[in-house]
Parts: structure tokens; sequence; C-alpha cells
């Protein structure tokens, strides 16, 4: 049988486990072959290797979500019990299957699920997990702004990397940057704003 230890540091208990540890026995009857046990801030899963791996997704999406919103009700806990996921085979890492292949890659306000819906965007998923640095190229309107801050975000969530520095050529359309009102920031922020737009819709204000 083999054992996952997971840390529960700056996850409050309570919410986590709601009131008379409600949401404690949902997580256990979802994995009636796992023996979860919590103590502290710990939790201990011992179980086979497939179901473990299946368990560290979801209850990792769970932590992921309560460090965000600092609560979960029970919609929420459903919501990322019930998402569907590939379940790593013995022998792959949790890492190498989460993002891939359609899957959330993080979880914005409300509710929002971001994940890549074309097969292009799983490559560049797929691509960042094994590259330090990624190129991507291709016509507008194809989501490579948009999978980029979602793969920057998820990385600052996972405490992968401490800040997310915004960069984006000023390319002219017809006018000149000298002439716009404002000073540079209000200049070049209009070149900024479909990453603003992006980092919107998967960081609460």
């Amino acid at each position: 049988m083999n054992e996952l230890h997971l840390s529960l540091d700056n996850i409050s208990p309570i919410v986590l486990w709601g009131a008379n540890n409600e949401y404690f026995e949902v997580i256990k009857k979802h994995f009636p072959k796992i023996k979860i046990v919590a103590r502290g801030n710990e939790v201990k899963a011992l179980g086979d290797e497939t179901e473990l791996a299946n368990f560290n997704i979801r209850f990792t999406e769970i932590l992921n979500h309560i460090e965000k919103f600092q609560s979960m009700s029970s919609n929420d806990l459903g919501h990322l019990l019930d998402t569907k996921i590939t379940i790593p085979s013995p022998g792959e890492t949790t890492q190498e299957k989460t993002g891939g292949s359609g899957e959330a890659i993080v979880f914005g306000p409300n509710g929002i699920v971001v994940k890549a819906r074309t097969a292009n965007q799983r490559r560049m998923v797929e691509s960042i997990d094994k590259n330090d640095i990624l190129f991507a190229i291709g016509p507008a309107g194809t989501g490579k702004t948009y999978t980029a801050v979602a793969l920057a975000v998820r990385a600052l969530k996972n405490k992968e990397i401490k800040r997310i520095i915004l960069t984006r050529p000023a390319v002219e359309a017809g006018e000149n940057l000298g002439f716009l009102p404002g000073d540079m920031k209000e200049k070049i922020d209009p070149y900024l704003r479909p990453l603003y737009d992006a980092l919107d819709d998967m960081i609460p204000a």
C-alpha cells in the first residue's frame, strides 16, 4: 500500500473540512478505496498508486481553490471533485498530466475554468512543462496570449515563480506613440490590454 502526504500550510481547516467535518466526509466518500487521515496541518492518504494519483490531483485543486478564494462552498467542492481529469498510469507523475489534454490550467474567480481548448493550445501547455522559454507563433485570435497568461498564473499559484512580468512589443498601427495622449504608462496600456483582460479573468481584483 502506498502513502501520500500533503501539507495544509496556509489552509484553514474549517474552510477545508467544513462545519462538523461535512466536507471531509464528502471527500472520503468520493475516494472509497483510499484511507484518508487528517492530523494538524497534514493529510495522509493510503491506497493504490493510481487511486492516490487521482486523489492528489483532486485534493491539490481543492487546496489551490481555498488558497485563492479563502472559501469553499459545497457546490465548489462538488465541482472540483467531479471535473473530468486524466488519471496518471503507474510510473507517470501528477505533474506530467496536470494541465494537459484539455484539463483545467487554472481556476479563475466565480468558478471560471481556464483550459486548453485546441490542439495547439494543448501543445503550449505540454511544452511549457518541458521548457523554460516558449515562443508561440500563430494568427490572431488563436488563444496564444490567453493561454500564456493562464500558464503564468498557474505557475504563480503553484509558487513556481514569485511574480509575473508583463512585456509586449508596442507595434504601431499607423499612429506614433509619441503623439498619443498621457504619460508613458497611458501610452503603453492599450498594447497591454489583452494581458490585463486575461489576468482579470483569472485573478480576483
